[in-house]
């Protein structure tokens, strides 16, 4: 995916790209040593969605020992940190900020003090109604450190009148509206739940017969050589106490909406949502593209990482050799931030180099996940044409994106920052530079992830949001944060 930088309107106009969502573990294990380096590598294993923020809080029995730091888990946590956080119980989180909310008081877990004891949160998602929320709480005298949505969740938890840290969570849950995956630990125990739509993933595993994970990806789960169980259900509140899982399903969904974007970027490809694997769902829309969009040429490459998988599955269909095009430079952050269009074209040349022996006079199929703000994909295919490319035909593994996303993934302030919403896909073919242009239809989308439509959030793609959307967020999610007002916490 081309992540053009998308922030707040109190950074530069340039400053403008979208923004994946953040990564939650966590992990309930009696008696386990060092769980706290057991935490990091969880997190470890979901740093490609969040890495700008990172923290952890851990539950010893009778308080919560938590650090939390800007940068990457490298950045943050030291072996000194690690051997000094001890627990039973932990939570860990991995953070993109989103409307320009980088900073040290957005980072999570976020703690809180409820009647019952001390706790922390992490959150996966964006609440629509956080400046409700707020507002409700200034009411009360109760105000808010930080200008995530996170923050206004912990406050609002920490004054819930409600006995204990799971009522509190129910109530909550019946007040809260938009997107959010929570895992929360108190002293002794861990709770985790999921929004009625279940817009962000979230999934339980089983460590050893002695202990519960949950996290945002499977990926994290074989990192520690836990058993996948199971999702963790839209609507649900999952209790880890003392060995046992307890849930009680607090709504009833009205309508599944996960994002699909997971399947097409998100999620790493060795990750599994609802059964399906996202590296299988991949190459399934480079099949479906290579019968939708058939093209003459020489060799069939992907734009690293995600493009790959796709363009073996056209590749397959097709018959057209599979070649690598371009190496990446690994040590390159998976979204590059410029505040300039010379500097994104730098950053281009700094993450990707072209094998000019491969594509020298070839007739190129190169496949990519999506398009977003088409800033990045022009400056790829200089790279391709310098090093002696005939022709490139672009092959885009989802739908035109043409509407933003209010449910935790930071998308531009308007649609006139996505190129499909002001341009033909006749006019992209000629900004980019291609020979061609062709997308993955909707339907042939959701046909090769093996899911049905009413499953997922398509929004971005066909404007059908499944939460209802306010007012003031659908005219600028972004304005709103010059008044320092609550922002999404991926």
């Amino acid at each position: 995916m081309h992540t053009d930088c998308t922030s707040c309107s109190m950074m530069s106009h340039d400053r403008r790209m979208w923004r994946e969502e953040c990564g939650v573990f966590g992990i309930q294990a009696p008696g386990q040593q060092d769980l706290s380096r057991t935490c990091y590598f969880g997190l470890f294993a979901l740093q490609h969605r969040g890495q700008e923020g990172a923290g952890m809080a851990l539950g010893d029995g009778s308080g919560i020992n938590s650090h939390n730091g800007m940068g990457l888990l490298s950045q943050v946590f030291d072996d000194e940190i690690i051997s000094r956080l001890s627990g039973h119980v932990a939570l860990g989180h991995v953070r993109y900020s989103t409307m320009g909310s980088n900073i040290m008081e957005n980072t999570q877990p976020i703690r809180g003090e409820h009647s019952s004891g001390p706790f922390a949160l992490a959150h996966n998602g964006n609440l629509l109604n956080a400046v409700e929320l707020r507002e409700e709480l200034h009411e009360r005298g109760i105000e808010v450190a930080g200008t995530s949505d996170t923050a206004v969740l912990t406050a609002w938890i920490a004054a819930c009148k409600e006995d204990t840290i799971e009522d509190a969570l129910i109530a909550a849950m019946h007040r809260c509206r938009g997107a959010y995956s929570l895992g929360v630990v108190t002293p002794t125990h861990m709770v985790a739940a999921r929004d009625p739509q279940g817009v962000r993933p979230l999934c339980v595993g089983r460590l050893n017969d002695t202990g519960w994970v949950i996290a945002s990806e499977t990926c994290s789960l074989h990192t520690l050589g836990a058993k996948y169980v199971r999702e963790v259900e839209p609507g649900e509140l999952v209790t880890f106490r003392d060995n046992e899982m307890d849930s009680i399903q607090v709504m009833d969904p009205e309508r599944k909406a996960s994002c699909i974007f997971e399947f097409i970027y998100f999620a790493r490809p060795d990750s599994h949502i609802y059964g399906r694997s996202i590296y299988q769902s991949r190459v399934r829309m480079g099949h479906m593209l290579a019968r939708q969009a058939p093209v003459e040429a020489d060799m069939v490459m992907g734009v690293p990482e995600t493009g790959i998988p796709s363009a073996i599955g056209y590749a397959e269909v097709s018959g057209i050799p599979f070649g690598e095009g371009f190496i990446k430079n690994r040590y390159i952050h998976r979204t590059f931030i410029a505040p300039s269009q010379r500097m994104r074209s730098l950053g281009v040349r700094m993450k990707l180099t072209p094998l000019r022996e491969a594509v020298d006079g070839k007739r190129l199929i190169v496949v990519d996940d999506s398009i977003v703000r088409g800033t990045t994909t022009g400056p790829e295919m200089e790279l391709l044409r310098g090093a002696g490319a005939r022709e490139i035909h672009v092959r885009i593994s989802c739908p035109p994106i043409k509407f933003p996303c209010f449910y935790g993934v930071d998308t531009s302030a308007g649609r006139s920052e996505l190129i499909a919403a002001r341009m033909t896909r006749e006019e992209i073919r000629k900004h980019i530079g291609a020979d061609s242009l062709e997308y993955l239809n909707l339907r042939n989308l959701v046909k090769a992830v093996g899911l049905p439509k009413h499953n997922f959030c398509t929004a971005c793609f066909d404007n059908d949001y499944p939460i209802p959307v306010p007012e003031d967020l659908m005219i600028t999610k972004f304005d709103l944060e010059e008044e320092t007002v609550p922002v999404a916490s991926p």
